[in-house]
């Protein structure tokens, strides 16, 4: 080793680990390979992703900020179950986040801002045509991110991100119900409410922020309470 070559960094390897783990974990809860409720147990984990328990439980104190895992008393570590009972809760306060940070946006947006929302829209408008619904739930929590960024109150950002994560498994299962082929009329509603930001349309941005979030909440009520029993001969 030369006298200006720098050893080689053990932080970053073990961060690389622990994102590794973040990653992969965080994919299996998003895409419910991994269903609420499922325990996580560590050696397991550690022997399947050929890892120390470290990094592992330094990935599990990060998706437990974001509430996708639950450490119970006794230690143990389970997939955090989805909130049903409260979801009328949840739906109220994502429309009108939806609405509050779009209008902001509309009002306080800069150009800089604008080119960043149309990157993450052009990734979701592609992962919809691949049909890759983890890379969509990614480019839309990025893309109402930056709209939230847009309207300069770090509060709303703030509670419309936190949202827009607890919302991650709502969100797979709403593409869930079109098998994945979300339809191109959802991507349109983005591309909408970027005009109207542009525009600084205020009510029209309040107007297509509601209805976005109108249809989703209509799509995943429908999903939750679908009949789904089966006429079993006695």
């Amino acid at each position: 080793m030369t006298e200006n070559a720098s050893p080689p960094s053990t932080e970053r390897k073990r961060g690389s680990g622990v994102k590794y783990v973040y990653d992969t974990l965080r994919d299996e809860i998003l895409s419910l390979a991994l269903p609420p409720g499922s325990p996580i147990d560590e050696i397991k984990l550690s022997e399947r992703l050929s890892m120390s328990r470290t990094p592992i439980r330094e990935a599990l104190v990060r998706l437990a900020g974001e509430g996708l895992v639950t450490t119970l008393p006794n230690r143990s570590t389970v997939v955090s179950n989805i909130d049903f009972i409260n979801l009328h809760s949840f739906f109220d306060a994502l429309t009108l986040m939806y609405r509050v940070t779009t209008r902001l946006s509309a009002e306080n947006h800069t150009p800089e801002d604008l080119k960043t929302i149309r990157a993450h829209q052009a990734e979701f408008a592609q992962a919809v045509k691949s049909q890759d619904a983890l890379a969509m739930i990614a480019a839309n929590r990025e893309f109402h991110a930056a709209i939230a960024e847009a309207g300069r109150n770090p509060y709303y950002t703030g509670l419309c991100c936190r949202l827009l994560d607890e919302g991650r498994r709502l969100l797979r299962l709403y593409y869930q119900s079109f098998n994945d082929q979300l339809p191109e009329e959802y991507v349109i509603e983005h591309d909408r409410m970027i005009a109207a930001i542009e525009a600084r349309d205020i009510a029209t941005c309040d107007r297509l922020a509601s209805a976005h979030a109108d249809q989703i909440v209509r799509q995943i009520r429908t999903l939750v309470a679908r009949d789904r029993r089966q006429t079993i001969p006695l």
